[in-house]
Order: structure tokens, then sequence, then C-alpha cells
């Protein structure tokens, strides 16, 4: 396709986003009294960003199951641990509370120190996460435009994904950093996501189900073809299932409570308490909804790619383009845009208001004691300081997403930041049940397993597979 009529598709799509949620604003007042069950839950789908809609099948592609517990973690957090969120919830709500690192200060006697602390850490394991959403749109565009990306996009500065973050934070000051009330829920930005979540569950079932009827045409086609491809079927052996699949669970259902933006649209946009439980239906059948196609398009890809110079993170994209079909590609590159912008834009909103809550104010206060105009009407210095702090966590992402480069997939990216925030859980969930649970026995413990991040575990998956160290034993390829 024409890059330009990409481009153009793109921003039609932001700009409609930009609609939904200048309408959730203006009916915002309307409707805040009314329960609203399926807008809470959709907004769970910030959940699966593109990750879930490109590495998913690079992880199913290279490693079979090992797509799989991102998925069962939060389902089973969600599903059947449901109460400790409800529980959360009402917490949240009798403190005031608008961040995670606000939770766990005010469950720690109000400890400044151990919200710097989370927000620092939030902010270092996060914004590898937040590059990966950049590396997806970018590189998902130049398969799509292939030959057609001209010179001229090509030599614009920073390129696209520079492009798309700075989108990111216009969105994201416009609709998530507009006023500093404490009891304020952001119901326009919380529709766009809902709206987000609908059309990327749409083109993962439609761009999937297309590829596996196109390619295996029933059911049984497909198992017939994946036990007659030694390779697929290496990779799918239950036996190959090792201990880091479990700890890969665990630090998924961790990270479903601990991820800021999971902790934002959960706990501080929540408005009835019993919307929790609904969630706890509607949240798992949309993750199983959005996988069910993962392992037919990872086999088509390796039966279509077979010389492997294919990046299995693209296949949503590149088998739709080597069959011809140009406008499913288009497709498939809309949700994996709609998966990535979600993520950024209250990952930015809730970073923002953590850096600003949790660092910028008591620095200027130490700074500035005697400043009346800090103390009598702060709005404008503290809107400023969160405005701020969204354009610089947007270039420190793009600094990181340059770095990155193509050495690293979508998966090994992500668990990094899985392992970076599921070191709250255990000031979390102590904070929470243990009455003798203290500050300093949170504030060590979030240091001593900081320090250990990134695990060799989660960057091992890259070394092996340039060769520099052996793959682990009854283990194929490594995504």
């Amino acid at each position: 396709m024409e890059s330009w009529f990409i481009l153009a598709a793109s921003m039609a799509y932001l700009l409609s986003l930009f609609a939904i949620a200048w309408y959730g604003d203006r009916t915002g007042d309307q409707g805040a009294e009314r329960r609203t069950p399926w807008l809470y839950a959709l907004s769970f789908g910030v959940y699966c960003t593109s990750w879930t809609f490109y590495g998913a099948v690079g992880r199913a592609a290279t490693g079979g199951f090992y797509f799989l517990p991102i998925y069962i973690g939060p389902i089973l957090m969600i599903g059947l641990g449901w109460p400790v969120l409800a529980r959360i919830v009402r917490v949240a709500k009798s403190e005031n509370v608008v961040s995670i690192s606000d939770f766990l200060s005010a469950r720690y006697g109000k400890s400044r120190s151990l919200a710097a602390l989370v927000t620092v850490a939030a902010v270092i394991g996060l914004l590898p996460y937040i590059a990966l959403q950049l590396k997806a749109i970018s590189v998902s565009f130049e398969i799509l435009a292939g030959a057609s990306l001209g010179t001229d996009l090509n030599q614009m500065p920073g390129g696209t994904a520079l492009m798309a973050a700075l989108l990111m934070a216009a969105f994201a000051i416009l609709f998530g950093v507009r006023s500093v009330s404490a009891n304020e829920h952001h119901r326009g930005l919380m529709m766009a996501i809902a709206a987000e979540s609908v059309v990327k569950l749409a083109a993962a079932l439609a761009v999937g189900g297309a590829i596996a009827y196109s390619v295996f045409g029933d059911p049984a086609t497909f198992f017939e073809a994946a036990a007659n491809h030694p390779g697929f079927l290496d990779l799918i052996r239950l036996d190959s299932i090792g201990a880091d699949w479990w700890v890969a669970c665990l630090l998924s259902a961790l990270a479903i409570l601990c991820l800021p933006r999971q902790f934002h649209v959960a706990v501080v946009e929540n408005t009835h308490g019993g919307d929790v439980r609904s969630s706890a239906k509607l949240f798992p059948a949309y993750l199983v909804a959005i996988n069910l196609f993962v392992l037919p398009v990872a086999l088509a890809g390796l039966m279509l790619f077979p010389d492997g110079t294919t990046n299995a993170d693209t296949f949503m994209v590149s088998i739709p383009l080597s069959q011809g079909w140009p406008w499913l590609a288009l497709a498939a590159f809309i949700g994996g845009l709609s998966a990535a912008t979600s993520m950024i834009l209250v990952e930015m909103v809730a970073l923002s208001t953590m850096i600003c809550n949790d660092v910028a104010v008591p620095l200027l206060m130490a700074l500035r004691p005697d400043d009346r105009r800090l103390r009598d009407d702060p709005a404008g210095i503290l809107l400023l300081i969160r405005r701020s702090a969204v354009i610089v966590l947007v270039l420190l992402s793009y600094g990181c997403y340059r770095l990155i480069g193509p050495a690293f997939p979508l998966a090994t990216i992500g668990m990094m930041s899985f392992t970076a925030v599921a070191q709250f859980a255990p000031a979390l969930l102590g904070g929470l049940i243990w009455s003798r649970a203290s500050r300093s026995g949170a504030f060590a413990g979030i240091c001593a397993g900081f320090l250990g991040w990134p695990t060799p575990c989660c960057c091992r998956p890259s070394p092996m597979r340039d060769g520099w160290l052996p793959a682990p034993c009854g283990r194929g390829r490594s995504a």
C-alpha cells in the first residue's frame, strides 16, 4: 500500500478516538451515577498491547504454548481472585488514591519515600514496554508500506515512531491531564480505550479467522497440518513446558494488579464496586477470544515462510500481504495500532500523575518551602508538571525504542517490564492482609527485587537466539 494512504487511515482512526473521547467528556456528568459494567470490563482490555496482537503469534511460532502464560495469569487473578481487586478498590476509595504509588504510600503511613521509589521503579521498568509499542507500530508500518515507503518519509526526523508517540502524548494531555482533581474520572478517555478494545478484538478475530480459513479451511485440517509439521509439533509438546512457564504465569497474574495503567483503569477509574464482579466474567472471556487464532496463524506463517527470514512477530501483517490481501493487512495494522495506542495513552496518564505527585511536588516543596503560590493555588503548576512529564516520557520511550532496535522480540521486552512491576506485589498484597507489614519492609523488598531486574531469565532468549548461550534442554527455538 502507498505510505500516504496508510498514514491517512491511521490519522482517521486516531481522529475517531479523539471524537469518542470528546463525546465521553461532554456526556460524562449525565452518566456519572449510571453503572457501566461493559465499559469498565472493556477498559481492562488495555492489558492487550501490541505484545498481544503481534507478539503472541510470534511467541507461539517460536515457543509453542509459551505464549499462554501472559493470559493464564490474568484470567486466574481476575476470574477467581476478583475479591482481592474489589478490596483494593474499596480501600482506594476510602483513601482517595490516584495511583498505585499513592496506594502503597497510604497503606504504609503516607510514606513519601516509598511512593517516590515506586514511581522511579515504574518509570524505569516501563520505558521498554512503551518503546515496544513504538517498535510494533514502526515495523508493521514499514512492512505494510514496503517499497512505497518514500524517501521523504524515511528522512522525516524520528520517522513514524516519533510521530505516533507525539500524537499519543497530545491525546493523553488533552483527555487525561486536563485537571488535577483527585476525584476526577476520565470518562472520555475510558470510552476511547473501551472502543479500542473492541477494535483490536474485531481485528484479531477477522484477520486471524481469514488466515485460518484460507490456509486450513476447517479445524480438522489444522490439526492434521500441525501433526505433519515436525517443527511445530515439537513446539506444542506439553513436556516442553518448564519452570519458567509457571514463573511467567505468576508474573502475569501479579502484573495485572501492579501495572500502573491496569491499576488506573481497574481502581482509579472504577465508579461502582459491583462492576469488579462483572469484569471477573467479561475480561477472561475477552482474553480467550482475542487469542482464538494465535496457533493457526503461527502455523500458517511457519508453512508459508519456511526459510525463517520473516519475523514471526509480523505474521499478522506479512501473511495477508503474501496472499494478496492488502486490505486485510491494513486491518491488522489498525488492530496493532489500536493495541499500542491504548497502552501508551493510559500509561502516560498514570505515570505522569505518579511523577507529579510523588517526585516533582515533594521536591518543589523542599526547594521552595515559602512559595505561597505553590501552597495556595497549585493547579497551574501541577498541570504544567504533568504535561511536561508526558512529553519527557514520550521522548525517553523513543530513545529506548532507538536503543532496542531489531534485536529483541516483543515478548522478551514485555516480560522484562512485567518482572519490574511485579516487585510491587508483596508490598501491595502484604499491606492488605498483614497487619504487621511495615514501611521499612516494603521499601527494602522493592529495592531488593528491583536490584535484580532485569533477571537473567528475561534477557536469556536474545543471547540464545544470537548463539551466545546454548538453548535449554527440551526447548526449540526461543522467542
